[in-house]
């Protein structure tokens, strides 16, 4: 398999800490896998995706980053610090596993005739 992972971390809740406004303390993120070895019978390629919400330390403000200034690719790498690597690979690995059960039911619904 050949699968690729991307996130999705585009909406935040932001508060004011002191005297910076719209910190990033929590994120809505969306991981998406995509197998392109794999398609449906549609031919559209294996999919699967898991979401939540990621709190962030804001307590350590010393490399703030304005809101306007803010990239997704900053974003992203708060969350996957935050959620720590084994969580970003136990979230991964359950991504494959939702997408080789797709491609290998373990479970066919059958009607009789």
């Amino acid at each position: 398999m050949a699968i690729g992972y991307t996130w999705d971390v585009n909406t935040c809740d932001t508060k004011t800490v002191g005297s910076k406004s719209n910190v990033v303390h929590n994120v809505h993120w969306r991981l998406t896998a995509e197998d392109d070895a794999n398609q449906d019978a549609d031919g559209n390629n294996q999919t699967a995706t898991v979401y939540g919400t990621q709190a962030l330390d804001t307590s350590d403000l010393s490399s703030f980053t304005l809101w306007s200034n803010l990239t997704a690719s900053d974003v992203q790498g708060w969350v996957e610090a935050a959620m720590g690597a084994d969580e970003v690979t136990s979230l991964k690995s359950g991504l494959d596993a939702q997408i080789s059960e797709k491609i290998n039911p373990s479970n066919v619904t059958k009607t009789l005739s």
